[in-house]
């Protein structure tokens, strides 16, 4: 019986300590910028280029492939990969602000203010964080399409992208609204994808 006791006292001490590990940062991380201003400066600039690698434009002249084709395109396709990744981690540091005083998160018809989203975020911390994770992990398989010069994989891993960044707005941002969400196709060169889900404040 007492080590039954003993058992159960440590594997919900493991539990704990694992689910501290998901909601609090090390110490010494403090988040510095809003998600607003993290989503424009680091992740909408560094998904828009691998959304936009591959595409098919059709015009009077015909069709247009757009892929990349050279060793040096991939690489910079890396590089947006990695850095899409990395804000992964920055997504999971707690206690970041939505955005500033004022600001327009979006142009959402029925997407909740900052405050309320910041609410709902810190109620959710370990739900919030493990969407964070399914944007790496959908980004990790662009990843391995980049680094295989894949331009069908990487165009279906885009699409995971997009379903993770989705999962995160409609859960977090707009968690009410019950209507499909209208989404820009794949393919179609058309920058900004957070830039058109988020106004961008005034900061000066």
């Amino acid at each position: 019986m007492n080590v039954k006791v003993v058992f159960l006292t440590t594997l919900y001490l493991v539990i704990t300590a694992c689910s501290k590990q998901t909601t609090e940062a090390p110490s010494g991380i403090k988040p510095f910028g809003t998600l607003q201003e993290l989503m424009l400066s680091v992740i909408d600039p560094n998904v828009d280029p691998i959304w936009n690698a591959v595409s098919t434009t059709v015009t009077k002249d015909g069709v247009e492939e757009k892929a990349p084709s050279t060793d040096a395109e991939w690489a910079v396709l890396r590089q947006h990969a990695i850095a899409l990744i990395e804000a992964g981690n920055l997504l999971q540091i707690p206690d970041r602000q939505v955005a500033v005083t004022g600001a327009s998160t979006s142009i959402h018809p029925v997407e909740k203010d900052p405050k309320a989203i910041e609410k709902l975020i810190s109620e959710n911390r370990a739900d919030f964080a493990l969407k964070a994770q399914g944007l790496q992990e959908a980004t990790k398989i662009a990843l391995v399409a980049i680094d295989e010069k894949n331009p069908d994989a990487l165009l279906k891993a885009g699409e995971g992208i997009e379903k993770a960044c989705e999962a995160c707005h409609s859960a977090y941002w707009y968690p009410n609204d019950k209507r499909p969400v209208s989404w820009k196709p794949l393919g179609q060169a058309e920058s900004g994808l957070f830039a058109r889900l988020i106004k961008s404040a005034d900061l000066s």
